[in-house]
């Protein structure tokens, strides 16, 4: 008789050969092969797993330890880890300390980190000693679910069994130090270890990028360098560039792009060189960035996805859409990452029509269920206007319990003006039991805030200990909603209560009320500690200036406005844009610039007649650094009504006028619009710096409180 060969890539094909024809029991080595081969086990389906289950049972093979962890190995490598749990449980007895570690390794890295926690709880209690293994695989899963105390636990269980000088039990005590964001015992247990790895190394350096401690990871890089015993892989490259780029440090990036040359990475691993792309981009080097880019020979979708975000961390929204397409030119397929970051460049250009296409592909390539995606075009289309498709894509949303879409609609409803749908959705969220985030209640509060929510804003507010500790924005919202009612004195009790220090946007709060209440007294007060705490914003000295201007004090203000400028500063000019037919046009203010300047001014001297016999009269504060007798006429030049004027003679009758501005809109170009929306008939949506404004019959979204 031929002996049978040992199977190996045709190993499924002979053990369906010899069992869908006759019985035929397999030999001990046929057994360990399917079971161990990597070519079985990355082919495999259930059904395969399932058959030699049944022949494992059929021979009386499952008691062999060595056959049944292979088993499990094999169910949890199908996708079948409830069935790899079940054959376990069923079947304990057969089990030894290396089928409870694999067990515990798969339920730690299929993201069931309780579940592996609770099976290292019972091995405790009734089955074998835990090895050095058995420790390595539970601790990523005390950092992953994110239980410092029960990883303080296991550490000690660690130094009980005698298995923490193993270096890789005490790599992984300081993996899960660093995740659990203690960096101090992170930082002990690497200086305890008398023998280390790179494993032990690059848990230190991600350690402290995690926790944005990126001198220190540089640091920890440098001390990796000098340890002539070991090299850095691509995980120490990678994780020491990411704290160049986030904490600025060019030079030190430069110097380590040097080293992955040297070492030939630069070139052949995809993962350093989307680390290097992403780290010129974030400190500004975008030629550098794009040299990388261009000589890259295969550009993976994460090449592209980090060049993306380069071009919009640079404030070039164009370019970072122009990349997405040239990445689908190349036959590239998106992924979720690419759809949220050229929605989010569609969103800070307000571009609806290019927005509306790309969801179009997002449905035809399936990511329309997507999570991130999903928020990403609530985001897109409330920021272009379209507050109605935001709320569609969000009621189109699969997933009822992702708090990232409901933050985004809440805020959408928010940014809009709409404070009585904020709180609604808000209610409505947290009935369907899910929990708000840091970023729900700054929408939440903002909304009260420009409403004159005041007892509700307070209501959850004192909610939040509950639930979120607050922190700058929220109590910045709270001072703003007190000073838009007019308490001046208890928003400043406030701020002076406050548990933590506040910083300028809490005070700027406040300054903004004062100017709004013309209380000129406490808004110097308060002017001036914001010019202590911010000195580079120009806003402030504008902001007080203009008060002084209007209370009349007319030298003080130039004063404040000499020294804005003895500091070297600048206010930023006023601009709006507007999208005609694909095409976005900007104007300033007195712009004379365009093609059709002629028929532009002729609308805005229709439109001021128009007004006129409306019963329109102009609010001159606006106009303060004007002449008395050009004041009136200077504001039917600023930027907003240039673009209106412009969308009025180019746009058809029956589409609304989308325009964007880069500054809050004054007063009296809100009044304009609202006349003109009434006049013309037309809906009006301007977005300013802080909010939405959809002008129609002659109203505003923001209710005029805004």
């Amino acid at each position: 008789m031929r002996t049978p060969k040992t199977p190996s890539l045709y190993s499924i094909y002979s053990f369906h050969r010899l069992h869908c024809t006759t019985y035929f029991p397999l030999s001990f080595t046929h057994l360990t092969t399917l079971l161990t081969d990597s070519t079985v086990t990355q082919t495999s389906n259930p059904r395969h797993a399932t058959q030699i289950h049944s022949h494992l049972i059929t021979t009386n093979s499952l008691p062999i330890p060595f056959l049944h962890t292979q088993l499990i190995n094999l169910y949890a490598k199908c996708g079948q880890l409830e069935q790899a749990v079940l054959t376990f449980r069923t079947t304990q007895h057969c089990s030894n300390v290396v089928t409870w570690t694999s067990l515990i390794t798969h339920l730690s890295h299929s993201h069931h980190p309780l579940e592996a926690l609770s099976l290292f709880a019972q091995m405790k209690r009734s089955g074998p000693g835990p090895n050095p293994h058995t420790f390595s695989a539970v601790l990523p899963a005390c950092a992953a679910a994110g239980s410092h105390a029960t990883g303080r636990q296991v550490h000690a269980l660690a130094h009980k069994h005698g298995v923490v000088s193993d270096v890789f039990v005490a790599s992984a005590l300081a993996d899960m130090y660093a995740k659990c964001g203690d960096m101090g015992d992170s930082q002990r247990m690497f200086d305890e270890m008398t023998l280390r790895n790179l494993v032990s190394w690059n848990a230190l350096i991600v350690g402290f990028v995690r926790n944005k401690m990126y001198h220190r990871a540089t640091e920890a890089f440098r001390e990796l360098l000098a340890d002539q015993s070991l090299s850095p892989d691509q995980v120490s490259f990678s994780s020491v560039l990411s704290a160049c780029a986030n904490g600025g440090g060019i030079d030190f990036g430069r110097g380590v792009h040097g080293h992955t040359v040297k070492l030939g990475m630069a070139p052949t691993l995809e993962y350093v060189r989307n680390s290097l792309i992403d780290m010129y981009s974030k400190c500004g080097c975008l030629e550098d960035a794009m040299k990388l880019f261009d000589s890259c020979s295969e550009r993976d979708v994460v090449t592209w996805n980090v060049m993306m975000m380069g071009w919009i961390q640079s404030d070039r929204m164009e370019n970072a859409c122009n990349c997405f397409r040239a990445m689908i030119r190349e036959g590239i397929s998106p992924d979720e990452a690419s759809f949220s970051t050229v929605l989010h460049a569609l969103a800070r250009l307000a571009s609806w029509g290019q927005g509306a296409a790309i969801h179009t592909l997002i449905v035809k390539t399936g990511f329309a269920s997507n999570r991130c995606v999903g928020s990403s075009l609530i985001s897109m289309y409330a920021k272009c206007g379209g507050l109605e498709d935001a709320y569609r894509s969000f009621e189109e949303a699969e997933d009822r319990t992702n708090v990232v879409a409901w933050t985004a609609m809440i805020t959408a409803f928010q940014q809009h003006g709409h404070g009585d749908d904020v709180i609604q959705l808000f209610e409505q969220m947290l009935g369907e039991g899910v929990e708000p985030d840091y970023i729900t209640f700054v929408s939440v509060l903002s909304a009260c805030s420009h409403n004159g929510l005041v007892d509700q804003g307070f209501k959850y507010f004192d909610s939040m200990s509950h639930k979120v500790t607050p922190g700058s924005e929220h109590y910045a919202c709270m001072v703003d909603m007190l000073g838009r009612a007019g308490r001046l004195d208890e928003a400043k009790r406030f701020i002076e209560t406050m548990p933590i220090r506040p910083d300028s946007s809490v005070w700027g709060a406040l300054l903004g009320a004062c100017r709004n209440c013309r209380n000129l007294e406490l808004g110097d007060e308060i002017a001036r500690r914001l010019f202590e705490i911010e000195p580079d914003n120009a806003g402030n000295y504008v902001l007080l200036s203009n008060m002084y201007a209007y209370h009349g004090r007319l030298e003080e203000a130039k004063e404040v406005r000499r020294r804005m400028e003895s500091a070297g500063l600048r206010k930023e000019t006023g601009c709006s844009w507007i999208d005609v037919w694909n095409q976005t046009y900007v104007f300033t203010v007195h712009d004379r610039s365009h093609d059709e300047t002629e028929q532009i001014y002729e609308m805005l001297g229709r439109l001021k007649e128009l007004a006129k016999a409306k019963g329109y009269v102009p609010d001159t504060q606006f106009a303060i650094n004007d002449a008395e007798e050009n004041k009136e006429e200077s504001m039917w030049y600023h930027s907003e009504r240039l673009a209106l004027s412009f969308g009025l003679i180019s746009l058809p009758v029956n589409a609304p006028i989308r325009i964007k501005k880069n500054l809050r809109t004054c007063g009296d170009c809100h009044t304009v619009m609202k006349l003109v929306s009434e006049i013309f008939q037309r809906k009006i949506i301007l977005r300013d710096a802080n909010r939405f404004h959809q002008f129609a019959d002659g109203l505003c979204s923001c209710k005029d409180y805004w």
